[in-house]
């Protein structure tokens, strides 16, 4: 092979998957048909997961750095302040960064693009795929580069991450069913004054459409989305002074636009691949689902798929896995994709309708609504999870298993292993469960119970902690709703895979052997009293 995997496209879902690769031990090529990262960009929210997937990655300090907090959103209708949806408090207990994040996509790149180059990987700028052939052990590829210099290479798998137009997807002969959005819609970077809540989105809803005010780095800086209004959408070389009187209509008379960085302006389509892999060929990103910017979805969800690839294509690639491992990818994020996509259509198309009746709902009934709903501490919490995607979870997955029923409300099988404040030694200091489980690795979790005496060797892939019954780690349990008698199985991107009451030796390497298909040599047992216990926990390695 030339390559064990080549990534298509250096967006953020192709950097990210670079990186996650990498990570593993798994040097994959990455190239681009643009000369270079965008400059101009409609992604901006950051959510939740993503931070948390940052801070594994140990760029988290520059994306805080690099971004805004946006501590909630508030929803503006006929000039006057409808609601306020909080993220902090609603947030607060499920993960340590309770806000929307505003980071441009370039930003997002570049910080992707920098931590690649310390993995010691470039991206091949100007290289485009030109033809993809798919042999029973490798796909065939030829590249063209903007020198008119053509290479053929063969890739042992190929990632689609090259967007809307994804040749990739092209050339596997997969369906994009959809259709674009009728409205037109405009983007800006402005300096600016007004009415708007500092530090927190603001969402002006008007008759024919919205306008969205998302906080930047910087003194009065803002990014604006809105719908270009109906009689304009006709108009060449729309400029940003044209859509400004339809600004200050609707976010007051006191709106001041100091500067306009840049403006551009562009159509939007909901569409969702049929499939996210074929053969040897995988869709993520923009490549294999197009969403409306409802929720600040899009980008994240790419760099989610790209998360959940990684290590299972890193476990094939190494050869300590089955590819039918791979199968569980598009299992998982197809139907995420598809929920998200029929979601953000339907709150889309409340906000952008030209319908009088609609409008006036927008105005008059959704408005107060929201404004009502969301001062419930119930509601708020769970639309936190939902726009965070904390909330997203694969319990239909061949790759979640539970041994036992656990009561209502613990963590299942599929889910997102919370966010925990636990003493992991019983003489030590309490710690931050994400900062300590190791994301290249599984992670056996015990409560109320020894380390068995024997556990699976799983070849370095597992780390074992046994939680002490100490008071403060007690809280933390009921808090979580996890049993006092417990044991959690988690994958490395974080998701419970496997969990029960009391820990089965056998349970678990039928699991990894049957459900994560790693290869039969990886799993022999091996007794853990000679391994001792680090101060990262029992490592269970070959």
């Amino acid at each position: 092979m030339n390559t064990d995997v080549l990534i298509v496209g250096a967006g953020p879902t192709g950097l990210m998957l670079a990186n996650q690769l990498a990570r593993h031990g798994v040097r994959a090529r990455i190239i681009d048909r643009h000369a270079g990262p965008s400059r101009e960009t409609r992604a901006l929210g950051v959510q939740a997961r993503t931070l948390e997937i940052y801070a594994k990655m140990g760029v988290i300090d520059r994306a805080l750095e690099l971004g805004r907090r946006g501590g909630g959103v508030n929803l503006w209708a006929n000039g006057r302040h409808m609601a306020h949806i909080p993220f902090g408090d609603a947030g607060k207990q499920i993960t340590p960064y309770p806000f929307i994040h505003i980071l441009g996509q370039d930003d997002n790149e570049r910080i992707l693009g920098d931590k690649l180059r310390e993995h010691g990987l470039h991206i091949e700028w100007s290289t485009e795929l030109t033809a993809l052939e798919q042999k029973s052990d490798r796909v065939q590829v030829t590249l063209h580069t903007l020198d008119g210099h053509t290479q053929v290479i063969d890739a042992g798998w190929v990632a689609g991450c090259d967007g809307a137009h994804s040749a990739v997807r092209r050339f596997n002969d997969i369906d994009f069913p959809g259709a674009p959005y009728e409205s037109f819609f405009f983007v800006a970077d402005v300096e600016m004054t007004g009415t708007m809540v500092p530090d927190e989105v603001n969402v002006y809803l008007w008759k024919q459409g919205f306008h969205l005010f998302f906080p930047m780095r910087g003194k009065d800086h803002w990014r604006l989305v809105g719908i270009v209004p109906p009689a304009l959408r006709d108009k060449r070389d729309l400029c940003f002074d044209d859509v400004v009187p339809s600004l200050r209509a609707e976010a007051g008379e006191s709106v001041r636009f100091t500067q306009c960085f840049w403006f551009s302006t562009y159509h939007i389509d909901h569409r969702a691949a049929r499939h996210f892999r074929a053969g040897r060929c995988f869709l993520l990103g923009d490549a294999a689902h197009i969403h409306s910017p409802m929720g600040a979805q899009g980008m994240n969800t790419g760099l989610q798929d790209a998360y959940n690839l990684a290590w299972k294509l890193a476990l094939v690639v190494d050869g300590r896995a089955n590819e039918a491992l791979l199968d569980t990818y598009e299992q998982e994020r197809l139907p995420i994709a598809q929920k998200l996509l029929s979601t953000t259509d339907r709150a889309f198309k409340l906000v952008v309708s030209d319908s009088r009746i609609v409008g006036l709902m927008r105005l008059q009934v959704a408005a107060r609504v929201a404004s009502k709903v969301m001062r419930r501490e119930r509601i708020q919490r769970a639309a936190f999870r939902v726009v965070s995607q904390t909330g997203i979870h694969y319990p239909d997955s061949v790759l979640s298993q539970a041994l036992e029923k656990l009561p209502e409300g613990a963590p299942r099988a599929g889910d997102r292993f919370p966010w925990l404040q636990l003493k992991f030694d019983s003489n030590g200091a309490t710690e931050d469960s994400f900062e300590k489980l190791d994301d290249t690795r599984f992670n056996l979790i015990l409560f109320g119970q020894p380390l068995p005496k024997e556990l699976p060797e799983l070849g370095g892939l597992l780390k074992a902690y046994c939680i002490p019954n100490d008071a403060a780690n007690v809280q933390a349990l009921v808090r979580a709703r996890i049993p006092s008698q417990a044991f959690y199985l988690v994958r490395p991107d974080g998701y419970v895979g496997l969990c029960g009451i009391r820990a089965d030796v056998a349970a678990i390497a039928r699991y990894v052997t049957e459900r994560v298909r790693l290869m039969a040599p990886s799993v022999a047992t091996k007794r853990t009293e000679s391994l001792g216990t680090t101060p990262h926990g029992t490592l269970v390695s070959g």
